[in-house]
């Protein structure tokens, strides 16, 4: 199985802490050694970074931790090939353009029995997770040719989502630069900080970091992820069919498919 990463802050925001213990997951202290990817919102812009070699021996992914991109939302992932060689083309998280924005995504599970999508979103890897997100974008563009609101575009989401379910594993981070939305089939967990904040110690890593030192009281902060990443805070594990909206740090709206 992969592992995903997600953030949704109010704030630009540097993510090295967390991917910083999430590539140590990549082949090191996990068995995802298939390749991982990172995709940081700038505006409308998507800077996105990847690399099919194991992410704990990459130097793409030392050199992003190295280089602390802020961002409000970001989508990584970490992988272990069940479906699809290990390639470029195979690495998440996959992008598409619709609406004039760039929408990024990333699947943590397999899926049996998903066809390929033929209509105007096609795979250009051979993955059930980009066949699922080519899919999904299908539905969304046949449903509302022209942009709406997140919120009327929730329940054909979540429909969605709900459906690949059915064919397996389908865990989901996806985002279109301003909103986040997360889907969990069987593992996710997420945490939210804010003021007053405190110190935070890696799972995967001997790293540390005092957030208060690195922050204003302003901000808020939601990171998601596959595993708990630290070892000393409270993560909320989602419950099975368990979805989340986030925007600017804070949860929008919820449910459970």
């Amino acid at each position: 199985m992969c592992e995903l990463l997600g953030m949704s802050a109010n704030v630009p925001t540097d993510i090295v802490f967390s991917f910083t213990g999430l590539m140590q997951r990549g082949g090191r202290t996990g068995p995802h050694r298939d390749g991982w990817g990172i995709g940081f919102y700038e505006g409308r812009g998507l800077r996105v970074f990847q690399d099919p070699r194991a992410s704990s021996e990459s130097e793409v992914a030392q050199l992003v931790q190295r280089y602390p991109i802020k961002s409000e939302v970001v989508i990584g992932h970490i992988r272990q090939a069940n479906v699809g060689k290990v390639c470029l083309a195979n690495t998440h998280p996959f992008v598409r353009e619709l609406w004039g924005r760039n929408w990024c995504f990333a699947h943590n599970g397999q899926l049996a029995g998903l066809e390929g999508a033929t209509s105007f979103y096609r795979p250009v890897g051979d993955t059930d997770s980009e066949a699922a997100f080519c899919d999904l974008l299908n539905r969304v563009r046949r449903a509302f040719p022209e942009p709406v609101s997140v919120e009327m575009l929730l329940p054909v989401l979540v429909a969605a989502c709900s459906s690949y379910r059915q064919l397996g594993v389908f865990n989901c981070l996806l985002s279109d630069g301003d909103w986040l939305f997360s889907f969990c089939s069987s593992k996710l967990a997420h945490i939210t900080r804010r003021a007053p904040f405190g110190p935070a110690q890696l799972k995967d890593a001997d790293l540390k970091v005092d957030f208060q030192a690195e922050t204003t009281p302003d901000d808020v902060v939601t990171v998601i992820a596959t595993e708990p990443l630290t070892e000393n805070e409270q993560w909320s594990l989602y419950q099975p069919g368990e979805w989340r909206l986030w925007r600017r740090g804070e949860c929008l709206a919820h449910g459970r498919a």
